[in-house]
């Protein structure tokens, strides 16, 4: 398990395989985001109708409720959230950025303020560890420490070291539990009970680390060399991008990175999942995406198509009978018209939510099976399908 091949090669976009102990998934691949066990609107049967492969969910949301104790008394996460292929687990460190007023970071871990009931949690990375491996993923992130874009060289140089001592602890409490150690008492407990990941039928479980340092390409470089020290690994990702830089900073520490990753590892770039950025980024040798973009947008009437961002609620679909994107094999495009689906929005109706992020997943969906196809072809043309699809996609930004 935990093997990747590369299938074939177009200049530095890749095509993949990844076994994991749930399935094998081919890159590059879109990953849904499912923070709290679900992705919002959509059930298990949504997802893999639409074709995913895998779903990310959230180590601190999960912790925060219902409790990493409880998902592993109802056989594990898998069992939990009816989701039988893989899993990746964030460890919380985007966590660390998105609720700075809610927290207080130190060198033994995170505190926060939970945005549930108020009470004061401490995220350590060996809890982080604890709770992925309590949980069952497939795939468990490290616990890093995660900056805003633009941070001067100060603070992200201080972000880096933390994430790369954070990174130390996080693999040796992570082999620790691999060889048999016991989780020892939960946050939380039920009649008494310790939890222990032995009790949840869920296979191995493999660590990623994180690559840091801003979009300073000196540091993300020093980063990486010394990632790489610490290994082996089976995977790596690319941290504290799509958190406020611009986009060409973005697509520079990609550049940068690219020509250091290992060849030989999945790389998963976080936290990205517009439609532009997917394809940059694979131009760039990355395999795996995750975001919330698609069913945030899905929810707010935006909806990606090949000629660009979409919004549904516009009066000039109020009486258009075509679909939402006749290229498009979800049952929101083969179902419904646009004149439907602004009335469901106009309305306040939920299902108008459901569609649209059932077909904004389904279209990075395709957009990734597009791309494998494309550098399976071979010799350079990736580059201009990419360069064609580009010509017809003029992404707006609008979520």
């Amino acid at each position: 398990m935990f093997d990747f091949w590369i299938d074939e090669q177009s200049g530095a976009a890749r095509s993949g395989s990844l076994t994991l102990p749930h399935g094998t998934v081919e890159t590059p691949v879109f990953m849904p985001v499912g923070t709290q066990a679900t992705v919002r609107t959509l059930s298990p049967a949504d997802l893999k109708a639409v074709g995913a492969q895998i779903v990310v969910a959230n180590t601190y949301h999960l912790h925060v409720r219902p409790g990493e104790d409880v998902i592993a008394q109802l056989g594990g996460l898998h069992k939990f959230m009816a989701w039988e292929r893989p899993l990746l687990t964030d460890s919380g460190g985007f966590q660390v950025f998105s609720l700075e007023g809610f927290r207080k970071v130190d060198e033994d871990g995170v505190e926060f303020q939970s945005h549930v009931d108020g009470g004061r949690r401490k995220l350590t990375p060996e809890r982080a560890i604890e709770i992925q491996w309590t949980l069952g993923s497939d795939i468990a992130m490290a616990f890093d420490h995660v900056i805003p874009g633009g941070a001067d060289e100060a603070t992200a140089r201080d972000a880096l070291e933390r994430t790369l001592r954070w990174l130390e602890r996080c693999k040796k409490r992570h082999s620790e539990l691999a060889e048999g150690a016991h989780v020892g008492p939960s946050a939380r407990r039920h009649e008494g009970a310790l939890v222990s990941r032995a009790d949840v039928p869920t296979g191995n479980q493999t660590l990623w680390p994180i690559v840091q340092g801003g979009t300073l390409p000196a540091l993300r470089t020093e980063c990486l060399e010394r990632i790489m020290e610490l290994g082996p690994w089976t995977g790596i990702a690319i941290g504290g991008l799509s958190v406020g830089e611009p986009k060409d900073k973005m697509y520079q520490t990609i550049d940068v990175l690219e020509a250091r990753l290992p060849p030989t590892l999945p790389r998963y770039l976080m936290g990205v999942g517009f439609p532009a950025d997917l394809v940059a980024a694979v131009e760039r040798g990355v395999d795996l995406f995750d975001c919330v973009a698609p069913t945030r947008g899905g929810r707010n009437g935006s909806a990606f198509t090949p000629e660009g961002t979409l919004n549904i609620r516009n009066v000039a679909y109020r009486t258009d009978d075509s679909p939402l994107d006749p290229s498009c094999d979800c049952e929101t495009c083969t179902t419904y018209s646009r004149g439907y689906l602004r009335h469901l929005f106009v309305a306040g109706e939920l299902l108008g939510l459901r569609l649209l992020s059932l077909h904004n997943v389904r279209y990075l969906i395709r957009l990734a099976a597009e791309m494998r196809a494309a550098i399976q072809r071979g010799g350079d043309t990736f580059t201009v399908w990419a360069d064609d699809w580009r010509r017809r996609y003029q992404h707006t930004g609008v979520a």
